[in-house]
């Protein structure tokens, strides 16, 4: 009896000991054949359309690599609503819950991601900087898409549209390395095409009221940069120039849907799409962002608006009347 029990003993061992097995093997393969699930922050120094245009165009070129929202991707979406100290508590909360990448949207917002993440093994993706050198965004783990400006299409077109001016007035955030770096551009270049330009730099979006009088009164014409402090306030500028009836020449498609007269600009969903893209090569494990430079969009389109163009006066000259873009239309 004792034989049959110590034989029964073994065998219902062995059975659990197969069935065991069997279940580990089980979940190994469903763990080998799981599709990988991935967290991204995306992390954005402010809302406008252009900032927008590059989270969706970055979601997009993320999908079209297979990494989809809502089946093997989570997004972590924050705004700092144009404030440096919101953009680095953001920053940090990503780090802290250890997502699997930042993308950084605008070139405050860059920074901060960058100098969150500097220390993890996190990488920072950014998109709508337009000068990444001074932005000091080249080295370590971090890659992204540049938006520089096509100054001198714009100061080209400005010239065929107002061939009488000589003043060009911008407005620019004095915290924003982008504008920095693009306002010395169009002064180095103005001149080659008969204008001065005459700036106002502004610390916080509550001194744009004051600047915008103050600088309207000294120019014949406004040019609007990538600027995002600024671009939060347009709205406001372009009240104050209307009743002046000064143009505001924008640097991007929104800003001209916006009441911008014309802008010599890129499309920001197709940045967010090549950022999405170099992302996906990140996340899957075929790219280290550290051995990735940054990207730039070189071709710009020009965007007009017939109805500002109309209130103020302005008619369209015939050297760029062929390739002229109905804003209102796209």
């Amino acid at each position: 009896m004792k034989k049959i029990i110590a034989l029964l003993s073994t065998l219902i061992i062995s059975i659990a000991m197969l069935t065991a097995c069997s279940s580990q093997d089980d979940t190994t393969a469903e763990e080998e054949t799981q599709e990988p699930q991935y967290t991204v922050g995306i992390a954005m120094f402010g809302d406008h359309p252009s900032l927008e245009n590059c989270k969706d165009g970055f979601l997009q070129g993320l999908e079209e690599e297979g990494i989809v929202e809502g089946e093997n991707l989570e997004v972590d979406l924050q705004s700092a609503q144009f404030d440096t100290n919101t953009a680095n508590q953001i920053a940090q909360s990503m780090v802290a819950q250890d997502v699997d990448m930042i993308c950084a949207i605008a070139t405050p917002m860059a920074q901060s991601a960058f100098n969150a993440a500097e220390s993890t093994d996190i990488p920072t993706v950014f998109t709508a900087v337009s000068d990444p050198e001074t932005a000091m965004l080249t080295e370590g783990n971090v890659t992204g898409t540049a938006d520089k400006l096509p100054v001198e299409a714009q100061l080209q077109m400005i010239r065929a549209m107002l061939p009488e001016a000589t003043t060009i007035g911008i407005l620019y955030c004095t915290s924003e390395a982008n504008s920095l770096s693009t306002l010395e551009t169009y002064k180095e270049l103005a001149p080659q095409y008969g204008f001065e330009i005459v700036e106002s730099g502004v610390s916080t979006s509550a001194d744009i009221p004051l600047a915008a009088d103050n600088l309207l009164l000294q120019v014949d014409c406004l040019s609007n940069l990538t600027d995002n402090t600024v671009v939060g306030s347009l709205q406001t500028i372009l009240d104050k120039a209307n009743k002046l009836n000064i143009p505001v020449f924008g640097s991007e498609v929104e800003q001209v849907k916006d009441g911008c007269v014309a802008s010599e600009g890129i499309n920001y969903i197709d940045l967010g799409v090549q950022t999405g893209k170099m992302a996906a090569q990140i996340l899957k494990g075929e790219a280290q962002a550290s051995d990735m430079p940054y990207e730039t969009i070189e071709a710009s389109e020009l965007y007009v608006n017939y109805e500002a163009m109309e209130a103020l006066g302005i008619e369209m000259p015939e050297e760029l009347a062929d390739r002229a873009l109905d804003a209102n239309e796209e």
